[in-house]
């Protein structure tokens, strides 16, 4: 069995006293895709949110239970939300370029946060790298000076993904990154999760089930907050073990 990036044990999570996650206990495996699905209000982004703890910045939310990152429980005392997502990145639904900053700028923001003295030669280094490993790099590297809101949806989805690869993270957190995009600019994305693979974990939620079998190596399907069941892909869109599983991807429900 591959190596795991994070555990997650027993997590539950509430908006005041309204439960969102259920006692949700899931593995992420090292360098693999893992996909969540379920229907809308199912607990998948808010499960996705508590892996590097932005569900806690919600007035009133709380989590409890055990988020191991390569065995370090990333809720333990002492340990930094805003350290934390150096190593686990997110992007969320809609693309988010900062409006006022340049392309070079957007993806060299994250690096901020790290308190590190880095030069302008070292900072334009890991700028074209995130970009090189976004997919992006050709398309821009003539005007990264220019507007970041200049791109097209799907470029200004593959920037931010490129902000969050700057800080090389362990592992990229993709809260349905291609919901608000076209048809080409989705599967530019989707080849781009299916190449990060190779040095990063992945984990996207999505509602789109074709989308979560073209890239995903394992499924997870979620159902008012608890975690049903999670297997390699392929096996649980054919033969999935629990009846509500293939309820959902069968469309009776959803």
């Amino acid at each position: 069995m591959p190596p795991t990036d994070l555990d997650v044990v027993a997590l539950s999570a509430w908006f005041g006293t309204q439960p969102a996650v259920r006692n949700v206990s899931v593995d992420f495996h090292e360098r693999q895709v893992t996909a969540i699905i379920g229907p809308s209000g199912c607990g998948k982004s808010t499960l996705l949110r508590c892996l590097n703890r932005m569900h806690e910045t919600v007035p009133t939310a709380r989590v409890e239970g055990t988020v191991l990152l390569r065995g370090t429980n990333i809720y333990g005392k002492g340990v930094s939300p805003i350290a934390l997502r150096r190593h686990i990145g997110m992007v969320f639904q809609r693309p988010s370029p900062f409006p006022t900053m340049s392309i070079r700028d957007n993806v060299a923001a994250g690096l901020r946060v790290r308190g590190d003295r880095i030069s302008r030669a070292a900072t334009d280094e890991i700028v074209e790298r995130a970009l090189r490993r976004a997919a992006l790099w050709d398309e821009v590297k003539d005007r990264l000076r220019t507007t970041a809101l200049g791109l097209s949806g799907g470029q200004q989805q593959r920037l931010c993904i490129a902000r969050a690869l700057a800080n090389d993270p362990e592992v990229l957190l993709l809260d349905e990154p291609t919901a608000s995009l076209d048809p080409i600019s989705t599967q530019k994305v989707e080849d781009l999760v299916y190449e990060l693979r190779q040095d990063v974990t992945v984990v996207i939620v999505t509602h789109n089930m074709q989308q979560a079998a073209r890239v995903s190596d394992r499924t997870a399907f979620m159902l008012a907050g608890e975690l049903v069941e999670l297997a390699p892909t392929a096996r649980l869109f054919t033969t999935p073990a629990d009846e509500r599983t293939e309820a959902y991807i069968t469309g009776r429900f959803g």
